[in-house]
This record gives structure tokens, sequence and C-alpha cells, in this order.
């Protein structure tokens, strides 16, 4: 017991001759627990089989990690190994690549649905969903972070400006094709959204997630259930933990009571039932290399750069996309074109780079003793981080990148109208990649300038600045600038109207008039690159 004294200020009335202020003591008396004991029923089990034999058929899993990065993959693996649980859904960011991660459950014929934002290159589970086999309900990777942390809010909904304008909105992709494929016909429909206006701009409305079981992966983790992940494999670990009935985390490291400083603690132990240890090796999906140290440190002088930009048409346009960034710009960069613009920026110019799995303060690709499980890119490549860089949840990436945080995100498309219009993340019944983090990333033009690096035309010759976009929308009305291996045009996203402004060395205008299907105005001055 601890006896506690707080001092109160009292008004006495005031006398005719005089007028005082007394203070009183006021005695409260608090129950105070000194060396709480360690609860005699523990978290840490022993056998993970005897860990997840709770888990039952039609059960929805969340299931942390990001690519490989910080999969749960023991527990994973020994869902394999109760093949009588079938007929679940399971909500990540993607469902694994190779033989590892979610595709596992999908192989042995227990996963029933999946609630992913990418697919990338698992082309098991692409040609399962165009087949039949598999629903998948694909979702902007900020908004599934988010309807998961609405849920483990006690919220039942949230608004968000992401997809938008888009299929997202219309419940236009389908979540099942019939048995047979997409000439058999739609399953199951996407799910229609209600849509709001809030301040001049349009919302959605997203319904939260809840889990049945959280498969979680750790770092370390004690006795209690306080969690530590360690750098990019917090991305989706931490809501997830938060959110099920019942979480059970896989830890590297399993430590006593009191070993975790209460400063480094990403997940109180309130939220964790089961705890067992980590045995699965970890995977990387793409390693890449930096060919030495000195090549990671050199910064590119402007005859590499030029000489790049002169034999290769990726790096034509990453260098004329680099002029739009300016010294101390925090800037996202898409997969492909986008990752080379910071080969030619101007020496002068120093950025932070934001990689939406949760860096910020990204650097070059690591040499082979730098290489680590755990920092990775949103391409799912080995990466490294900055002094001053910094690692956080999904969550966090994604309130900073909706947030308009972000001075530029630059990213590839495969269609772009000329009202500014984005299309780049799938053709319905051929191709789908899923929706990344595209979508979130293009939801607030206002405050982040949305740059597009792409060739000119598609491989059968065809147009891909148009009119109007055939293919899905990542986002309407989101594109400000225009960068390919023939021209660079503004868009007037208002007026819906595109301006040339710089035209390739060689390319006529002739030319590009053909090749562009849509009309555009010309500058009074018109620069070359």
């Amino acid at each position: 017991m601890m006896l506690a004294l707080r001092p109160r200020a009292i008004a006495i009335p005031r006398a005719r001759t005089s007028s005082r202020i007394a203070l009183a003591a006021r005695i409260r008396y608090y129950s105070v627990v000194a060396n709480a004991p360690i609860p005699k029923k523990t978290k840490v089990w022993d056998s993970v089989d005897e860990a997840v034999k709770d888990v039952k058929s039609g059960d929805i899993i969340l299931s942390g990690g990001f690519g490989l990065c910080g999969i749960p993959e023991t527990l994973i693996a020994a869902m394999t190994r109760h093949p009588e649980v079938k007929g679940l859904t399971a909500v990540s960011n993607n469902a694994g690549a190779g033989d590892h991660g979610l595709v596992k459950l999908i192989k042995s014929g227990q996963l029933d649905k999946v609630m992913i934002s990418y697919l990338g290159g698992n082309k098991y589970l692409e040609s399962a969903y165009l087949n039949g086999d598999v629903g998948i309900e694909l979702v902007p990777q900020g908004t599934l972070v988010a309807r998961l942390h609405a849920h483990a809010s006690g919220e039942p909904a949230l608004y968000t400006p992401t997809g938008a304008n888009t299929a997202v909105e219309t419940g236009g992709i389908p979540i099942r094709y019939k048995p047979g494929g997409m000439k058999a016909g739609v399953l199951i429909p996407g799910n229609k959204k209600e849509a709001r206006e809030f301040g001049g701009r349009r919302f959605i409305l997203e319904p939260a997630i809840a889990g049945d079981v959280a498969f979680v992966h750790a770092w370390k983790a004690d006795e209690v259930g306080n969690l530590v992940f360690r750098y990019t494999a917090n991305n989706y670990n931490g809501v997830m933990a938060r959110n099920a009935k019942l979480t059970i985390v896989e830890a590297e490291e399993i430590v006593p009571v009191g070993s975790l400083s209460p400063n480094a603690i990403h997940v109180p132990g309130v939220y964790v039932d089961r705890i067992v240890k980590a045995t699965e090796p970890k995977a990387i999906e793409v390693v890449k290399l930096a060919p030495s140290k000195e090549e990671q440190t050199k910064e590119a002088t402007p005859g590499e750069s030029n000489d790049k930009a002169h034999h290769d048409w990726r790096h034509r346009i990453a260098k004329r996309a680099a002029r739009e960034i300016g010294d101390g710009f925090y800037v996202n960069l898409g997969v492909g074109i986008p990752t080379l613009i910071p080969e030619h920026l101007d020496p002068s110019v120093k950025v932070w780079l934001e990689s939406e799995n949760g860096i910020l303060g990204m650097g070059p690709y690591p040499t082979p003793d730098q290489v680590d499980a755990d920092i990775i890119n949103a391409g799912k490549e080995t990466t490294t981080l900055l002094p001053g860089a910094s690692c956080f949840d999904s969550a966090e990436s994604f309130n900073m990148i909706r947030g308009g945080h972000m001075d530029v995100t630059c990213l590839g498309a495969m269609q772009v109208s000329q009202a500014g219009d984005i299309a780049n993340f799938m053709i319905p019944g051929k191709l789908v990649k899923g929706i990344g983090g595209a979508m979130d990333l293009v939801s607030n033009p206002d405050k982040t300038k949305v740059i597009v690096t792409m060739q000119h035309v598609a491989k059968d010759g065809a147009p891909k600045i148009v009119k109007e976009c055939s293919l899905p929308l990542t986002g309407a009305r989101a594109v400000s600038l225009i960068v390919t291996d023939m021209a660079v045009f503004q868009v007037d996203r208002a007026a819906g109207q595109l301006l040339l402004t710089d035209i390739a060395e060689g390319v006529t205008l002739d030319e590009l008039k053909a090749k562009t299907a849509c009309d555009f105005q010309v500058s009074s001055h018109v620069a070359t690159f």
C-alpha cells in the first residue's frame, strides 16, 4: 500500500477585515502492486502444432509479413499439418512466393479465399484465381491495413480517398470466377462501396476487417507477450496482433519478463495469447546487390548520367524525371523505371526515399556482407538504411502517404488519360498483379505530385496516353506529369488537358501525335531531352 499526498487549495470565506487562502492536504490511498508475479498460466507453448490446434474450418486468418519479410512461416507450416481444417480465408499483404508463405495453404487446398493487396509474381495464385479455383478480394495496401486497424480500435468502418472513382468503389473487380474461369462468368462479384464527399473530395466507406486468428512473426517476445519487431519485418504484424480473437506469435527469441525495455515494445502483451519459437529459416524474395562498396557509395557524375540516358531509354526517362525532384524532398519511388531516378539526381540534391513497407531514409542496394532479410524495399528487394533512417509499420507508412506528406511519388503505368487518370494494376482476364500501394500513392494529388514514368507505346504499338483509360483505374485525375521515352506532358487535372513541354531528341511532332491517342496542346517553348 502506498500513501499519496496531493495538495489542494481551499478558498476560505472572506472576513470583513481580511482574506486568506489556506492550503490543505487531501489524503488519498492507492492500492499499488509491487513486484508483480508472472501469471501461472504461461503464454509460451512448447509445441507449435498444439498452439494452432484451435484454428477451425471457415476461420479468417490474419497473416503478417510483406513479401517474404516477417511472414509467420513456422505457423503456416504447422497449419499444413492439419489438412482437416479447410475453407479458410486469409488476410495478408500478399500470399507468398515460390513455396513460401500462404501459397502453402493454397496448394494444400485449405484456403478458399484470400484478401490481399498484391500478387506480384505469384503465378500459381494468379492462375488459380483466373480459373475460378480460389477467390481473391484485392484491397489497396493502405486500405487493407486501415481496415484491420479499424476493427482493432473498435471502429466498424472508415472513410478513405483511396480507390474513389475506381473499380474498388464500384465493385468492378470480381472476387471469384465460376469454375472454368472468366469465360464461365463471375461467381462472386466485387463489393460495391458507399461514397461521400468531404471538403470537395470523394471518399468511400470501407468496412473493418475482423480476424478470428492472427499469425504473427516477431523478433523478440517476452513471456507475457510483449513484442518487438526488427526493421521492415514490422509491416502488418503489429496491426494483426491487435486485431484477432486469438493471436499466436512465433518469435525468433523468447526472453524473460523484464528483458525488454518498455521503450522498445511495439505491441503490448495484452494483445497476445500464445507464443511459440520460430524455427523456419528466413527467406529473401529478391537479393539485389551493389557491385562493390566503392560502387555503392559512389555518386554518379553528370557524364555517367548522360551516357546511361544516351544508351538506355529507361535511363533517359529517369534522368528527365529526376529534374522534378528538389533538395530535401520526401519521395516515394515505385518499382521499375522510378528506381533509376536516384542515379540521375543532381549531386547537390539530397532526398529522403520512402518505401511503403516501412522505411523513410532508404539507401542503396547492399554489399553481400550487408544483406539482411529484415531490410527490404517495396519491390521485395534487399536494401540498406541511411543514417537518420526510420522503420515503422504499414499503418504509419500509409498514414504519411494518404495524408500527403510525400512531396513526390513516381510510378509506372499501363495507361494515362489526358485528364490524369492512371491505370497500372491489372488487365482483366489476362494479367492480375494486384493493386499494391499505388491507389494510396495517388490518392492525394493536391499535396503529393504524381509523376508517371513509362514507355510511350505498349509492346504491340498501342498508345499508352489516351483520351480515356480502357483499363481499370488506379486513380482518377491524379497524375500531374507524364514522362515517356518520347515526350513530357504537364497535366491540367481540372481542365482535363495535356501540355507538351519536352520532346525527346530525334522525335518529330508528327510522330508524337501519331503515337498519342488524344489531343494535346504544345508549349510555346518545347525543350528537348
